[in-house]
């Protein structure tokens, strides 16, 4: 990206029934906001217009639609219309259609992404269950991403300026876990985390506390064996590479006496294991960054809400959070990349002047 231009964010719409529209547009609804970055929302510029009628207090939108974000304008609200003309919207409610059109607003995004069209990515909320059943094939945005990167493994990774929170396992029924959690798996989400806190966070040393999956991390044994056979193991593991961290430790304690406080990020064995607590701390501004991928994806930390779609009642904090974490991150990795290329620059000369460091002359 050239050092003049500000970030070309793309945005797909989720689920065109729930609230991803009306916190898209209360999200952009300030002017002077479009001074950081360069919109491209990817849906319907006929849905857009029918919620903006919805939201209350909101001046002129200045938007521009375009065929594809390579003719993106600064300074507007850009929409790549991926839906067909006659799109219709039925608030609150999961249809067919609008799960159809959330799959087709991805794809479109990815497609830019991909080809280097817009820089980070931001999904609005999308009903799972509905996309399943039109043939989306994935368990939510993470899985989905993963796949169309190519990577061999991910994490979602909860952030806000409190605490970062990733999961071992993700959407899978709470029956699977125990099978799911795995010494591989542990230490593998140990690695990406370590990588993006790095990298996309600018922790030079990150420390990871490690939650256990058992009450009272199994209490010796008595209540699960997990703790003993595969967490302690995959930690010690994680240890003799250089990954700092440390546990298991039990997820009320933790959380309770705010004992993630003293770490860099937690890994959770499950979902709600780690989602719950982290809702409850940093709802607000609380945002689902998926850690591992070549690209920077964000997301709010709620879903469509259906129940209050349509009534101008949606808080828009998280999908601004979402925006500007994306930009964070993007901007952290520009830094990052650079600095290491630095380091090998620099790593190649002193390798083609062994007496440089030394400070002795060169024999001829």
């Amino acid at each position: 990206m050239a050092q003049d231009r500000k970030p070309i964010v793309g945005i797909t719409q989720g689920d065109g029934n729930g609230i991803g529209y009306e916190v898209i547009i209360k999200s952009l609804a300030d002017a002077r906001i479009l001074d950081s970055f360069t919109p491209v929302i990817y849906g319907s510029s006929k849905i857009f217009g029918f919620y903006k009628k919805l939201v209350h207090e909101i001046d002129q939108l200045d938007t521009y639609v375009i065929n594809s974000a390579k003719d993106a304008k600064p300074k507007k609200i850009n929409i790549v219309n991926c839906l067909p003309d006659n799109v219709f919207v039925e608030p609150g409610q999961p249809t067919p259609e609008s799960a159809k059109s959330a799959i087709a607003a991805l794809e479109a995004a990815i497609r830019d992404i991909q080809n280097g069209d817009i820089d980070v990515l931001v999904t609005a909320p999308i009903n799972k269950k509905a996309m399943v059943r039109e043939g989306f094939g994935y368990a939510g945005h993470t899985e989905y991403l993963q796949n169309a990167f190519g990577v061999k493994d991910s994490t979602m990774l909860m952030v806000s300026s409190r605490l970062r929170v990733g999961v071992v396992t993700g959407h899978i029924p709470l029956r699977d876990v125990a099978a799911n959690v795995t010494e591989e798996k542990i230490l593998s989400k140990l690695r990406v985390m370590k990588a993006s806190l790095k990298r996309d966070f600018g922790v030079d040393e990150p420390r990871i506390g490690v939650l256990s999956l058992n009450p009272h991390s199994g209490d010796g044994g008595l209540l699960g064996d997990e703790e003993q056979n595969i967490i302690i193991p995959a930690i010690n593991k994680a240890q003799e590479e250089g990954i700092l961290a440390y546990g298991p430790f039990s997820p009320d304690g933790y959380f309770g006496i705010g004992q993630y406080s003293r770490f860099d990020a937690t890994l959770a064995m499950y979902h709600d294991q780690g989602l719950e607590p982290f809702k409850a701390l940093a709802f607000d501004d609380g945002v689902n960054f998926t850690a591992g991928l070549p690209i920077v994806r964000t997301s709010p930390d709620h879903g469509t809400a259906y129940d209050m779609a349509g009534r101008d009642e949606a808080d828009p904090r998280s999908m601004m959070a979402s925006i500007f974490e994306a930009i964070d991150i993007f901007k952290s990795r520009q830094a990052y990349d650079s600095l290491q290329a630095g380091k090998m620059k620099e790593k190649k000369l002193d390798d083609n002047q062994p007496n440089r460091r030394s400070g002795r002359p060169q024999i001829a």
